[in-house]
């Protein structure tokens, strides 16, 4: 398994916004979605906003690999469900709280709470 650089890490967890997009089965690349990223000590973490129907998320969990953009780094890379129970979790909300609070609790109550561990993905590059 290959790590973050300390660079990416600072870049992506210092980025408001990361695109991602998934794999099809033959390879090619779908579209990019915006969405808000974590960084939790040396890992890069991303939730599924307003449920896990949401069609990037089925998508993501189905193939597991996709490439992200954020902070001026694009790297491919799998896609790892973290299981509800992780003690990561509540850590990861505490991140998300601490960078987007600022937009109100609408926003970041769509990825933040119990209700929404299940669609948390642990970003690694491939």
């Amino acid at each position: 398994m290959t790590a973050w650089s300390a660079d990416e890490l600072a870049r992506i967890g210092g980025a408001s916004e990361l695109l991602i997009t998934s794999r099809r089965a033959d390879g090619t690349l779908r579209g990019f979605v915006t969405i808000w990223v974590a960084r939790e000590g040396d890992d890069i973490y991303v939730r599924s906003a307003h449920g896990f129907d949401n069609p990037w998320f089925r998508r993501a969990r189905r193939s597991g690999a996709g490439r992200i953009v954020a902070g001026g780094v694009e790297r491919d890379v799998t896609l790892s469900l973290v299981p509800e129970d992780d003690a990561v979790q509540t850590r990861i909300d505490d991140a998300l709280h601490a960078k987007y609070d600022r937009y109100g609790p609408v926003y970041v109550g769509a990825i933040t709470g119990e209700s929404t561990y299940l669609g948390t993905f642990r970003v690694v590059p491939a």
